[in-house]
């Protein structure tokens, strides 16, 4: 979670005649495009210290024209030591901590309430980069869940008061993700766009086992 600032708002080949089409092996009609990039979105700066879930699903909800503040966001979203279920601590806290110390929220929570604004989104882990650009070919933009600035930290099983476990890891941060081409990804954080190489988002996108918030 980044620090805190003030917040602001092919053509198709006909076969010769009486020659046979030839099947595809490899369908290319389901492909996403080599290249895709969203540019009607913008973003804001992020308000809270751990408030970067709350700044991400205000600017997602932004892009289908919902508006939702971030102190609303914030102070609608559970709270609980499980990230899973609600956000963990005190979102004035510090960054780099793991529950039950200040840490944040993860996606389950967060595409619960954006679908109680209005947002149709569904949240979740276990994604893969080529459903990413699927999605984002479509002109949806994707929320993840990264560490730091697309760095990497070693995830960490935690067991909540009510026995039940969570990966968590230090400096857990969420980014949306806006376009992607053959060799990088792009991103929107705290109001910029970025470029990343795949392998840089992939290793940081790994930690928290590729979790997403996504348009249905």
């Amino acid at each position: 979670v980044a620090k805190p600032a003030t917040q602001t708002t092919q053509p198709t080949l006909t076969p010769e005649p009486d020659a046979p089409a030839m099947p595809s092996s490899t369908p290319t009609e389901n492909l996403p495009p080599e290249s895709f990039y969203i540019r009607n979105i913008a973003g804001n700066r992020q308000y809270y210290a751990l408030g970067c879930e709350a700044s991400a699903a205000v600017d997602l909800a932004a892009y289908y024209n919902i508006p939702i503040y971030q102190f609303d966001f914030q102070i609608n979203l559970p709270l609980s030591d499980n990230p899973n279920l609600g956000f963990v601590g005190d979102v004035n806290s510090i960054w780099g901590q793991i529950p039950p110390y200040a840490y944040g929220v993860h996606a389950a929570p967060v595409a619960d309430l954006l679908n109680h604004y209005g947002v149709e989104v569904q949240g979740g882990s276990g994604y893969t980069l080529e459903e990413i650009k699927q999605t984002l070919s479509q002109s949806h933009p994707v929320i993840v869940w990264v560490i730091g600035s697309m760095e990497y930290s070693e995830p960490v099983v935690y067991l909540d008061q009510q026995g039940n476990s969570a990966i968590v890891a230090p400096f857990e941060h969420v980014v949306i993700l806006t376009g992607y081409n053959a060799d990088s990804v792009r991103y929107l954080n705290n109001g910029k766009f970025a470029d990343v190489p795949n392998e840089v988002f992939l290793n940081s996108w790994g930690v928290l086992e590729n979790m997403v918030v996504f348009h249905k």
